[in-house]
């Protein structure tokens, strides 16, 4: 067994929650290699929140540049409990185009957010050629290792959008960086003259294969089609349908969408997650054979072990070393809160893990208060990063002015050094 090998399972996504602010980013990380069993991470709690535009996050994807080894959460800019109530009509009618955007190297410590508007150039201002974009939901996208010239790779995003007042259907643009000065409006990738919203695509064996949602009179709920061409986001890329109303045995009278797909290492055997609405979440088909007549079966397994209301999200494969690196990293309570009287703030501080366990992590250690005690934030946990904000006057309305991100859920100890 290597730190390379290929192991383990991390799922993005958010929760829902009609009564509550759960519209965040979070994860959840496959027990051992196993891609049908699940626990969230950090306690449960969001890795990462939005302080900017609607302050929602849904449809958050998950992605790696190859040539950096940069990963980025991508996700639609919207909040629906809680936030500014216009409802569905409100929300697909000239709102948001907004993207949001974390980057990380090691997919525990996550940089700040950003935003890129999809609608807008390298300038940040209207570019000429591009429609009006109603919104920009559920955002994915597919790395190309030649997309702008030879060994010149990027990556191509598709994402759900109202153009020019009309129907909604799949567009897509590029970008090596999930940044404005790189943005590239590209234009349509899937208009099926009705409303089509939450596309997914993998690639294998130099075809690829996307899954779509229907949202329009054609009762196709979720379908499935596949090329060949190289250059598939391109107009003249032939698709062939393949399978309609995947994962409707699960919709109870309910509908199913914000579907992903992911194979399972060194197998011919790939998972299709599908969101039964509103609340019941991910529920799995599997496949053996991507190029079979109808490839997707509902998975029967009692040993599916997936929380309720996981919504809309994304997995992709680990190594044995990102997974004992999450584990490691999912720390719950300082062993020592307060480490009294010390000779010398020590740089490493006793954690236990929400999996058992304890691990040890560096503490970045603040200044001295009026009585000598100075307060430590362990650093290279998952529930160090900016999870929360407050506004002005601790206020958390989504319009509050004022707004700054924080951590909700680090962990920190106390000590007083001697002669401070």
């Amino acid at each position: 067994m290597t730190a390379e090998e290929p192991y383990g399972y991390l799922m993005v996504h958010f929760v829902e929650d009609a009564d509550g602010y759960r519209e965040k980013v979070h994860l959840s990380l496959s027990r051992g290699d196993d891609p049908e069993a699940w626990d969230r991470l950090n306690g449960g709690e969001p890795i990462l929140a939005s302080h900017l535009g609607t302050t929602g996050v849904r449809d958050p994807h998950l992605t790696r540049d190859p040539s950096t080894g940069t990963y980025y959460v991508i996700a639609t800019d919207l909040r629906v409990f809680g936030g500014d109530g216009l409802g569905w009509g409100g929300w697909t009618d000239g709102y948001s185009t907004r993207m949001n955007v974390w980057e990380s190297r090691d997919l525990i410590s996550w940089s700040p957010l950003r935003q890129l508007d999809v609608a807008l150039g390298t300038d940040g201002e209207p570019a000429p050629g591009v429609p009006a974009l109603d919104m920009m939901w559920a955002p994915e996208t597919t790395w190309v290792a030649n997309l702008f010239g030879p060994g010149d790779g990027g990556f191509v995003v598709y994402y759900s959008a109202g153009v020019d007042g009309g129907h909604h259907r799949i567009v897509w643009g590029t970008t090596r960086d999930f940044t404005q000065a790189t943005w590239r409006h590209g234009g349509t990738l899937i208009d099926t003259g009705d409303d089509a919203i939450d596309c997914s695509m993998i690639r294998h064996g130099g075809r690829t294969y996307r899954v779509t949602k229907d949202n329009g009179a054609t009762a196709r709920g979720i379908f499935m089609e596949r090329t060949d061409a190289e250059r598939w986001w391109e107009p003249d890329a032939a698709w062939e349908p393949v399978q309609d109303r995947l994962g409707d045995a699960y919709a109870m009278g309910h509908g199913v969408e914000g579907p992903t797909m992911f194979q399972v290492h060194g197998e011919d055997r790939w998972y299709l997650y599908v969101d039964v609405i509103p609340s019941v979440g991910y529920r799995p088909l599997v496949s053996t054979d991507l190029d079979a007549p109808a490839p997707w079966r509902t998975l029967d397994s009692p040993g599916f072990d997936l929380p309720a209301s996981t919504k809309h999200g994304g997995v992709i494969g680990l190594t044995r070393g990102q997974h004992e690196a999450l584990r490691r990293a999912d720390a719950r309570a300082a062993v020592v809160e307060d480490l009294g009287q010390v000779d010398a703030l020590p740089a490493e501080a006793e954690a236990h893990l929400h999996g058992g366990g304890t691990a040890w992590f560096p503490v970045e250690w603040g200044v001295p208060d009026a009585d000598g005690r100075v307060v430590g934030t362990l650093r290279g946990t998952l529930g160090a990063n900016l999870n929360a904000w407050a506004g002005e006057g601790g206020s958390t309305a989504w319009d509050a002015p004022g707004k700054q991100p924080f951590s909700a859920t680090a962990i920190r100890i106390a000590a007083r050094p001697v002669g401070g």
